[in-house]
């Protein structure tokens, strides 16, 4: 039973590590100089890094981050402090267990975040925070924390580790409970722990070499590494490098940084245009775009009322309707196009990686992928039908109108299917 778990612990691991926005980082001790690297690999568009001095904490601190969290800013992905304690947070999966007990619960996580980098100046103090808190609150995520005399802790949904190897690098898993082979297969950590291998130096050239080796781009639309950073934990410094163009750097002292007050800066403005990211920028699905989400989601819900509503129109016929089977059709046609929409409207991961997108763990999302195939092949002779209908008058006036805006729709989502790529299985 035990063996049996283990299996498909790795299964499920291995599928999250393939379904999940990838991140990775490592950490270099030589002597007195520790740098710490990490690379954010997201799909959103507004990386910032802010600097924040404090009332209520110790320390100054910086952060980078992507995600806007409303009237608490950009949540942090990244930061380091005053005294050189530096951090990453990365996606993982974890099972869930048991929620610690007598703790206190964690109500906002941004502020969370960074009121430890504000409170902490070492490993040790992180890890005396962190317990007093429920922090299984993040269960999705794995978070490594380092200071400036190499010791890191790793900070899993159930567990914090201390460490203080020379070296140490990671990606998206709970090292508690991956097994070597598993972590392996992350293309990024593998190249790390392999870079490293041939030697190691505290040099930003080197660190930012280290950065490249485990940087992601995808194939698809160029996406990947949105953001790198390389923190140097003894000098109080950080280098930025935007999109995966590791050419040019902005480097910002902390120290001056925070006497300039609080204050935020787009990474954007930072560097020269990037081509790359403008087509990040301007590739647009139903996450990104209110126009499209409402039009998929509708799309959904008309999908699933007119199969309904034709399946009805069939078995209600008193006489034989002239292409009555176009009604008996339209049915499975309506469901399966709803299940498809509700697919579109979840993972975003389907419109970047590679057509036909397989996912890891369903099956049945993976076979969504040849939908817009199915919808290629019906398009013409719906149409021929659709036009005969409309000049013989041969179903009812309702009938007739759903059939016409369902394959309005058709239409429409084969264009939205061409440009997210959906037909490019050859490439």
């Amino acid at each position: 039973m035990q063996f049996a778990r283990l299996i498909l612990l790795t299964i499920i691991i291995f599928a999250v590590f393939q379904d999940s926005i990838a991140c990775s980082g490592y950490k270099i001790t030589i002597g007195n100089r520790t740098f710490f690297g990490s690379n954010h690999d997201a799909w959103f568009t507004t990386p910032h890094i802010w600097f924040e001095n404090t009332t209520s904490g110790k320390y100054g601190a910086a952060f980078t981050g992507a995600r806007f969290d409303g009237e608490n800013g950009y949540a942090p992905q990244s930061g380091m402090n005053e005294m050189g304690l530096a951090f990453e947070r990365l996606v993982a999966y974890h099972p869930v267990q048991e929620n610690f007990t007598n703790r206190k619960t964690i109500s906002n996580p941004t502020k969370y975040l960074k009121d430890i980098l504000h409170t902490c100046k070492t490993v040790d103090e992180v890890k005396e925070y962190i317990s007093k808190y429920d922090h299984s609150y993040f269960i999705e995520d794995v978070f490594i924390y380092v200071d400036k005399s190499g010791k890191y802790l790793i900070v899993e949904p159930y567990t914090l580790t201390i460490g203080n190897e020379p070296t140490y690098v990671i990606a998206n898993f709970c090292p508690s409970i991956t097994p070597g082979q598993n972590a392996n297969k992350l293309d990024r950590y593998r190249n790390g722990v392999a870079f490293i291998k041939n030697g190691i130096d505290t040099t930003l050239e080197y660190c930012t070499a280290l950065s490249d080796t485990m940087h992601v781009c995808r194939k698809k639309i160029g996406d990947g590494t949105l953001l790198s950073s390389i923190w140097d934990l003894n000098n109080g410094m950080v280098n930025l490098y935007f999109y995966h163009d590791y050419r040019t750097t902005v480097q910002f002292n902390l120290s001056e940084e925070l006497k300039k007050g609080d204050h935020i800066i787009a990474v954007e403005t930072l560097f020269p245009h990037n081509p790359e990211f403008e087509k990040l920028r301007n590739f647009k699905t139903p996450k990104d775009s209110n126009l499209i989400g409402v039009f998929i989601v509708a799309s959904a819900g008309f999908f699933l009322l007119t199969s309904i509503f034709f399946l009805i129109q069939y078995f209600r016929r008193k006489e034989n309707k002239k292409y009555s089977y176009i009604q008996l059709l339209l049915f499975p046609v309506g469901i399966i196009l709803f299940y498809y929409m509700i697919v579109l409207s979840g993972s975003v991961n389907v419109f970047y990686f590679p057509a036909p997108y397989k996912h890891p763990t369903n099956v049945f999302v993976s076979l969504t992928s040849y939908i817009p195939f199915l919808l290629l092949l019906l398009i013409l002779p719906f149409s021929v039908v659709n036009y005969r209908l409309l000049k013989d008058n041969s179903w009812s006036f309702l009938a007739e109108g759903l059939f016409t805006l369902n394959n309005l729709i058709y239409i429409i989502l084969i264009g939205l299917f061409a440009y997210w790529k959906f037909y490019d299985i050859f490439n």
